[in-house]
């Protein structure tokens, strides 16, 4: 059953209730790690249809994931009911994309049972070009060839941007490559996922009729994380939100460490230079962290240029001292991390409430490796 109006707004804290109540116009909410953005997210939502009387199938509500686009559903019917939150549009980006381009490939030039390539296709399907292009795999790597693609297509360049842009030998074969991939992609009535983006920006800027279709369409335009958005996704946004220009906008410009696959923080640095009557609402009250972690947080972010102003702050204990231990490779830091799982297990603390955290797939092997040869049992979580 959905949740009454009353129920909704005492679950709030005063600035999450403050960007849930906000009447209309461009809204961006600065939340803060652990400030229950995604809460502020559906509540706004559920009152939106709730108490403000907005149709469902006028909200789009976008996010970054998969998973985070189905926990979003998942809370959206239970406040809204399933009919309700079944008629909004709450998906990634690419979801959103491909329903739209389903419906209208063929103002760009696409039939609508177009096929997606995955990265292992989008792969395979370069290296086909290189002989087309007389270029040398070993001498311009196809992974790294596929990421400059895949980069220009973010911010919405064609291999005739592209080649303008032009200053090495090795940019001049990444635009002929791309220029016969994009060749190959249409012969095969293809698109990878970057496509997805960039044809829909091209539909909906060059059609009016598809761009009012959906202005008209969805009244309410939702996007959480909005800090990790490319231009690609930026230009969505936009042109989805006129002319009501209800953008509500949910990141962190303090989160923002996806430049190295497309994302550009200025997107949100920006968004009051883009709406200038944007209201700004700060979650700063932090649920998940204790009050030390907030404070050492709070001093390395307070160094980052051009950031919006906030501090995170909590009403949990302080608890324990950060200890900070700097290694000199990752087989000392692999031992330090041993030494510290025996000693709690001397301790009496049970294997199964012991985690050992990594920046990256990689680092787990000089940890495997001594947790081996210490016979101390693991598992891996999301790895083989």
């Amino acid at each position: 059953m959905p949740h009454p109006p009353a129920r909704l707004l005492d679950a709030l804290n005063p600035p999450q209730r403050e960007a849930v109540l906000h009447e209309g116009g461009p809204l961006l909410v600065l939340a803060g790690a652990g400030s229950g953005k995604t809460r502020v997210l559906t509540h706004r939502i559920a009152h939106l249809v709730g108490e403000r009387g907005v149709s469902p199938h006028s909200i789009i509500a976008i996010t970054f994931t998969n998973k985070a686009a189905g926990e979003m559903r998942e809370r959206l019917q239970q406040l809204v009911g399933p009919a309700a939150g079944r008629a909004l549009w709450a998906s990634t980006f690419h979801s959103a994309c491909v329903r739209i381009l389903r419906r209208d490939a063929g103002e760009v030039g696409y039939e609508r049972d177009f096929s997606i390539l995955d990265d292992a296709d989008q792969l395979r399907l370069l290296k086909l070009c290189y002989d087309d292009v007389q270029a040398d795999p070993k001498r311009f790597a196809p992974r790294a060839m596929l990421g400059r693609i895949s980069d220009a297509k973010n911010r919405l360049l064609t291999p005739a941007d592209m080649a303008r842009e032009v200053g090495s030998f090795s940019d001049q074969v990444a635009v002929r490559l791309y220029e016969r991939y994009q060749d190959r992609l249409r012969l095969s009535q293809a698109m990878d996922f970057d496509d997805l983006l960039m044809l829909t920006v091209e539909l909906l800027e060059g059609s009016p009729e598809i761009r009012e279709r959906y202005q008209r369409r969805f009244e309410h335009v939702l996007v959480d994380e909005y800090q990790d958005t490319n231009h690609a996704q930026y230009r969505i946004v936009r042109v989805l939100g006129e002319p009501q220009r209800n953008v509500c906008a949910v990141g962190d410009d303090d989160q923002g460490i996806y430049s190295w696959r497309g994302a550009d923080v200025r997107n949100i640095l920006d968004f009051e230079r883009d709406y200038p009557d944007a209201h700004v609402v700060a979650l700063e009250q932090n649920y998940r962290s204790s009050g030390v972690i907030l404070r050492a947080a709070n001093a390395v972010v307070s160094r980052n240029p051009g950031r919006h102003p906030k501090r995170l702050w909590t009403d949990k204990p302080d608890g324990e001292l950060i200890r900070l231990v700097a290694c000199r490779d990752e087989g000392e830091e692999a031992r330090m991390v041993r030494a510290e799982i025996e000693r709690a297990i001397e301790d009496g603390q049970p294997l199964a409430g012991i985690a050992v955290f990594y920046r990256t797939n990689a680092q787990s092997r000089a940890v495997e490796d001594v947790l081996v040869r210490s016979g101390i049992p693991y598992q891996v979580i999301g790895g083989p």
